[in-house]
């Protein structure tokens, strides 16, 4: 049932759900979420992006006044440079994750995220259907592991990434990594405990709002955990992947019709 009243919080995922299949963001979405931020309430955007699309993401959601990227393991307020939250996963451990994932489930492609600077390439071998613009510095494995990474990206050319991210979690404990898969045909790699839900925690702690106050939006397996973590209301676009739209308390528009925006025009007009 529709809740009473407004939350306190928004946070939206963006790819899939607040951004169009187009990769823009309408005027509309943009007008609403002005209105939205007007009326006191804070605008959270959270992504599997990772800091180094920190500008590209603040274009996407320029309302917003904290950003939660790579999965929940990047944090900040939009006012300043310094992040909230920083999370690594070290090399190693990476490494020896990789080697007990091939051994289970065969040969993956592999691509890793080192560096949190704008604009900032890829490690590893470009996995196939990658649909975004990126560049990849085409670079040996252990040379990728060699250090701590923001996270990474693994593909099988023989399994259905949904049917690879059950396989994978099957075979890594959470305590060593978080795996997830955000629609990109990849599962994602990240630190322990580094989730959208724990991101939104360290945003929501920073400002003094209890989770039962919190409304979000999303579309992919990436946004269950802060679909578990939000009280307020969670919101499913139409598009959104089945296990999404099982976990959601309401549906709205698909991101090509503006979904998020529609919905919280409606909640605006109540």
């Amino acid at each position: 049932m529709p809740r009473s009243g407004l939350p306190k919080l928004i946070a939206t995922d963006l790819d899939g759900t607040l951004v169009r299949s187009d990769d823009t963001v309408s005027a509309y979405t943009h007008e609403v979420l002005d209105r939205v931020r007007a009326a006191g309430i804070r605008i959270v955007g959270a992504t599997g992006r990772g800091p180094r699309l920190s500008s590209l993401t603040r274009a996407d959601i320029r309302a917003a006044d904290f950003l939660v990227l790579a999965h929940g393991g990047w944090v900040y307020d939009v006012t300043d440079p310094q992040p909230l939250r920083s999370a690594r996963l070290p090399g190693p451990v990476l490494s020896t994750l990789l080697d007990d994932l091939e051994r289970a489930i065969g040969p993956l492609t592999v691509m890793v995220e080192a560096l949190e600077h704008p604009d900032s390439p890829l490690w590893g071998t470009r996995t196939p259907d990658w649909r975004y613009e990126v560049v990849v510095e085409e670079r040996p494995r252990h040379e990728c592991v060699a250090g701590d990474v923001i996270k990474a990206y693994a593909c099988s050319a023989s399994h259905d990434v949904d049917d690879l991210l059950a396989a994978a979690r099957s075979v890594v404990p959470p305590a060593v990594a978080t795996i997830t898969q955000a629609g990109l045909n990849v599962i994602e790699i990240c630190p322990p405990a580094v989730d959208k839900g724990t991101g939104l925690a360290v945003v929501a702690e920073t400002v003094g709002v209890d989770p039962a106050d919190v409304l979000v939006f999303g579309d992919m397996p990436n946004d269950l955990p802060m679909f578990a973590w939000a009280g307020w209301q969670r919101v499913a676009v139409a598009n959104a992947h089945p296990t999404v739209l099982a976990a959601a308390d309401e549906v709205t528009l698909t991101n090509d019709l503006d979904g998020v925006a529609v919905y919280l025009d409606r909640l605006l007009s109540r």
